[in-house]
């Protein structure tokens, strides 16, 4: 009866990230430099909090949109680190991890025939909700512009279909992130047209030499801004995210949320209000130590003759494949097969993505520098 599944459904993938690290999964002696989770464990403080939430019952529904402290503490969170101002009682959702976020943010604005303009390569997690909500994905190519995506090449896209524009900086894959002047000259752009922006801050917290800016300070009227606490306090499993757009649009987004999953876990509500207030500053060692390692497989890639942008965020490298005769996707099985060394090849983030492989530095050194070697030495035939 397969044939009666949604079409949309049957005709997405599973993210290639997911596929590839679940084929090498268990192979003895791999070393596996694919998923963006950090080696960190969320700290004590945060885990403490869960526990007691457990044991004083904190165990019933919440509000849809989440327990009003722990709403009050992500508007101070971001009124205090990013400078925009938004009201927890009507501005503020938290979901269930920034997925579910771009997923009913998506299902909210998104008509059958929208398009939605995003860069490429790009995480795959946005694609298939586009295509999910009968609209069209649009990709600006941004391999000519050293990853960034600019004002111009959203121009260039813009017809009177487009709905929404997605912002994902810090990016996954690349590392790339987006300064205060590339944010205003397409806040410039977009002003006053009927265009969203979807602004998916997820790694905001590990940004390396400059401040990280959010498009909600030019165009707040316009922007959805996501984010969460999986990359900053090391929650992955918590599954909380925090949703932000303004009251007009955050009451019809807050619909949608409701009847999708009611509301985040009460539990891992109250470990994010202690990480959002006592563990404010929780990423900045993780961060410390990302820095170290960035510069130390920065240097061993560099060594290696391989061509790289630094990350300006997140923990990644989207590395060019040298010769540029092998699809990624063999690249990376040639590298599991020969030297026992995992990445995810570039065409998990689109076509765009293709003579590309990521590589994760959310390892620890020991395991960075095996994986290094590792590569090394294959390059070295």
């Amino acid at each position: 009866m397969e044939h009666l599944i949604n079409q949309r459904v049957r005709n997405i993938e599973i993210s290639g990230i997911r596929k590839f690290f679940n084929m090498v999964a268990g192979v003895k002696d791999m070393v596996s430099l694919t998923i963006g989770q950090p080696d960190f464990p969320t700290p004590g403080h945060v885990k403490e909090a869960g526990k007691k939430a457990i044991d004083e019952n904190i165990t019933t529904y919440t509000h849809n949109a989440g327990l009003l402290q722990l709403r009050e503490a992500a508007a101070s969170f971001y009124r205090k680190k990013y400078d925009v101002d938004y009201s927890a009682e009507n501005e503020t959702i938290i979901t269930v991890g920034a997925s579910e976020a771009i997923d009913i943010a998506f299902r909210t604005i998104l008509d059958e025939g929208s398009e939605v303009i995003i860069p490429g390569p790009v995480y795959p997690g946005y694609e298939p909700i586009i295509k999910l909500c009968g609209a069209i994905p649009v990709y600006a190519d941004i391999r000519n512009t050293q990853f960034r995506m600019t004002a111009k090449l959203i121009e260039e896209l813009i017809t009177d279909k487009t709905r929404c524009v997605v912002l994902p900086y810090p990016s996954n894959p690349t590392g790339v992130s987006l300064n205060e002047e590339e944010l205003s000259e397409i806040a410039q752009l977009l002003k006053d047209k009927d265009i969203f922006v979807l602004a998916d801050e997820i790694y905001s917290e590990l940004v390396y030499e400059q401040k990280h800016v959010s498009i909600a300070q030019f165009i707040k009227n316009q922007t959805i801004v996501i984010n969460g606490l999986s990359k900053s306090h090391s929650m992955t499993g918590w599954r909380i995210g925090m949703l932000f757009a303004p009251e007009y649009l955050a009451k019809h987004i807050l619909k949608v949320h409701q009847y999708n999953v009611t509301c985040a876990t009460s539990i891992a509500q109250m470990a994010a209000l202690q990480a959002l207030t006592k563990g404010m500053d929780d990423a900045l060692p993780m961060r410390q130590e990302y820095a170290a390692r960035r510069e130390y497989v920065f240097n061993r890639l560099k060594t290696m003759s391989l061509e790289v942008i630094k990350p300006e965020g997140a923990f990644y490298f989207f590395v060019k494949i040298p010769g540029g005769q092998a699809s990624s996707f063999d690249f990376s099985m040639q590298l599991v097969n020969e030297v026992k060394l995992a990445v995810v090849p570039g065409s998990a983030f689109s076509e765009y993505g293709e003579g590309y492989f990521r590589l994760s530095y959310a390892y620890s050194m020991e395991t960075l520098t095996e994986g290094l070697d590792r590569l090394e030495k294959f390059l070295s035939k």
